[in-house]
């Protein structure tokens, strides 16, 4: 097996304009995201080793927020994070791998977590 390096930001929030039913749209919802990016790694990280050498954590951080298109209602969660994956593949090619998970939060009655989880291989 490879070796590989996992970049991860765990239960990030932001709101998405997002849903289906009448009573979702216009409005954001608050997404709870989880996504994780695997790259290759180096064979040997030294202590002063440079921050090119891997992916800013919060580049992550940014393709579920800023970068999702202002004003856009994604129907589906499932959009919403096939649009994070293909951000993080375009911003840096050394990505290999991206998982993205959703929890809808406002959908939640007893504190369940309700959401998709999206792996995306590098097709190229």
């Amino acid at each position: 097996m490879d070796d590989s390096l996992i970049l991860e930001v765990a239960e990030f929030e932001h709101d998405v304009l997002t849903g289906i039913y009448s009573e979702e749209t216009g409005k954001a919802q608050p997404l709870r995201f989880s996504i994780q990016v695997r790259m290759k790694p180096l064979l040997h990280y030294d202590a002063d080793t440079s921050l090119d050498e891997s992916k800013n954590y919060m580049d992550l951080k940014f393709a579920a927020s800023e970068a999702l298109p202002e004003g856009v209602h994604f129907k589906l969660i499932e959009a919403v994070a096939d649009h994070v994956c293909e951000t993080l593949f375009l911003q840096d090619r050394r990505v290999e791998a991206v998982t993205v998970k959703i929890v809808k939060l406002a959908i939640a009655e007893a504190g369940e977590k309700i959401g998709i989880t999206l792996h995306r291989e590098r097709r190229e």
